[in-house]
């Protein structure tokens, strides 16, 4: 039995390690380990809950956007307090427009490499290579023009041996089974990625006065004026402006990025057999249409062993369903006791030591729904809605997976959404549905506001004695949700339950594996100085960073150190 340990887990945010033990080529068991000491609950301890959503934006610095709508959100339900609909509408736009830029940048730019050989891209001939785009979508940049100049500029880098953003990847790998012609069109969509994310981005800048860590929340609504005849405010250039970005994104999405998803997957169709782990799935309702939040036009709810036929709705943001259920254990994370409570119960006192594989080893917790593990993210999402009847989840997720199975010369179900790549097709179908919501509540606001209605705040005052409140949100990677007990006025304890702890989190104090390391039992590994297939399963959940991977053998003697994108 070897043990690999991939320390840090690169193109990912934050520090990752994951610690696998192979036998007979195939994962036999998994640890995964948070490396690094959040912190920021006990920050915010004593301070104005006004202020919370700007030191929780600095958790990550790629979610900043969600960590500061779910905390304006916490302490909104904590004082029960509405928003005006111009405040939410604003608000879901910028939620759409993060996660269009999210989604696009994670699978180009920080998975697409796990299944895209870019050196045999340079032996792609770029008119098979733009008859095959012409067959699967009308995208006008598939041009043989195009994709011979993203030729010869790979192999000027290949020839002097300047690969650039691509030099450390694990080219030639025996898991790396794409045709060149089909290389060479994913590395062309990956350059024009890195244009189109920017687009996206430019509308969380516009509506958020600046990007990343946006400024124009408020408890209580947003701090976007609306004058429509005044140039220093929210008026109609601006909002056309919006409108333009969001289309362009939108077309690249359902033009490139959902085909892209389809014919990778068909050619990888094996990989719909590993990496499913814990199909239990939770998601939240989001993109509330009213002021009340207890209309979405996301739905939420749980979904348990895969029964897409048994899914119970989580209906507003005042849902009993949610907020009973959710706990935190840290038996085998590096804090103080070996406890499974409830958000506002918890304490965060930190108590490292070693890394014990049969003890403590993480500094994620894990959180746990009815003490059950819970996979989060836009697969659950996917099912949740595709359970729901939900109509543009349904239309998305058929016709993903109609394309798919076109090129894979086969049917395919919803079923096989549970695995790697089902969680890269899920992500695409969510991105879709995203770019669909961005334009529909940007029409909603711009009626609204033609209605005359050009509120965005509402005020309040912080009652004495103690209050609760918890605030969740749909982000990219899942399911977030911050917790805020306030007493007169100032916060007296706070805890964030973040997509990567239900997904990146330990066992919990029953042994129950947390969805990384239930996903990588039973993936392949063919060369454990490569370990290409568990960063694709790792990836597929949409961590984020770069650094560089170790390989141990099982007594700990490191047998290589390679550095990968």
């Amino acid at each position: 039995m070897a043990r690999i340990t991939i320390d840090p887990i690169t193109r990912i945010e934050g520090h990752l390690r994951i610690d696998v033990e192979v036998d007979g080529g195939q994962v036999r068991d998994s640890w995964s380990s948070g490396q690094m000491f959040r912190g920021i609950e006990t920050i915010l301890q004593g301070r104005d809950p006004r202020d919370a959503w700007l030191f929780t934006q600095r958790i990550c610095g790629v979610c900043t956007t969600v960590h500061a709508i779910a905390s304006v959100r916490a302490v909104e339900n904590a004082l029960q307090l509405e928003i005006p609909l111009n405040a939410q509408l604003i608000r879901n736009i910028l939620i759409a427009a993060h996660c269009l830029h999210d989604h696009i940048v994670h699978f180009y730019h920080l998975s697409a490499l796990d299944w895209v050989d870019v050196v045999s891209a340079t032996k792609g001939d770029p008119r098979s290579a733009s008859r095959l785009a012409e067959s699967l979508s009308p995208w006008p940049r598939n041009s043989v023009k195009e994709l011979t100049a993203v030729k010869a500029k790979l192999i000027d880098f290949v020839g002097k041996g300047q690969l650039g953003i691509f030099t450390n990847g694990y080219w030639g790998h025996s898991a790396m089974k794409l045709p060149p012609d089909v290389n060479l069109l994913a590395v062309s969509h990956y350059l024009q990625a890195l244009e189109v994310q920017k687009r996206a981005n430019q509308v969380v800048a516009i509506l958020g006065s600046k990007t990343p860590n946006i400024q124009n929340l408020a408890v209580g609504g947003v701090a976007n004026a609306i004058n429509l005849d005044n140039q220093a405010t929210l008026n109609m250039a601006k909002l056309y402006q919006v409108k333009s970005l969001l289309e362009e994104v939108k077309t690249f999405v359902e033009q490139v990025y959902l085909p892209d998803v389809a014919a990778i997957g068909a050619m990888y169709a094996d990989w719909l057999g590993y990496g499913a782990g814990v199909t239990n799935y939770l998601a939240v309702p989001d993109l509330p249409t009213n002021t009340a939040g207890t209309e979405f036009d996301l739905p939420g709810g749980t979904i348990f062993n895969a029964d897409l036929g048994d899914v119970k709705p989580i209906e507003s943001f005042n849902d009993d369903y949610f907020r009973q259920n959710v706990t935190e254990s840290i038996a085998r994370s590096w804090y103080d006791g070996d406890w499974e409570r409830h958000p506002y119960d918890e304490e965060t006192v930190p108590a490292y030591s070693e890394f014990d594989p049969d003890g403590k080893y993480s500094w994620v917790k894990a959180p746990r729904f009815q003490e059950q593990p819970m996979q989060v993210g836009p697969l659950a999402q996917v099912l949740v809605g595709y359970a729901q009847g939900h109509e543009p989840t349904t239309k998305w997720a058929n016709a993903v997976l109609e394309l798919a199975g076109s090129i894979a010369k086969t049917r395919l179900s919803p079923d096989v959404l549970h695995s790697t790549i089902g969680r890269h097709a899920a992500r695409a179908i969510r991105c879709a549905i995203m770019g669909e919501m961005a334009l529909k509540h940007w029409g909603m606001l711009v009626e609204n506001i033609a209605g005359g209605d050009t509120d965005i705040f509402n005020a309040f005052e912080f009652p004495s004695g103690e209050q609760q409140g918890f605030g969740f949100h749909e982000a990219p990677r899942g399911v977030l949700s911050h917790w805020v007990v306030i007493e007169n006025g100032k916060i007296k304890n706070y805890q964030c339950v973040v997509p990567s702890t239900w997904n990146a989190g330990p066992r919990d104090g029953k042994g129950q594996p947390g969805p990384y390391e239930a996903s990588l039992v039973g993936n392949p590994v063919a060369d454990p100085e490569r370990p290409l297939e568990v960063l694709r399963t790792i990836h597929s959940f949409d961590p984020c960073l770069a650094c560089a991977i170790h390989t141990l053998d099982p007594e700990g003697k490191e047998l290589s150190k390679v550095q990968t994108l």
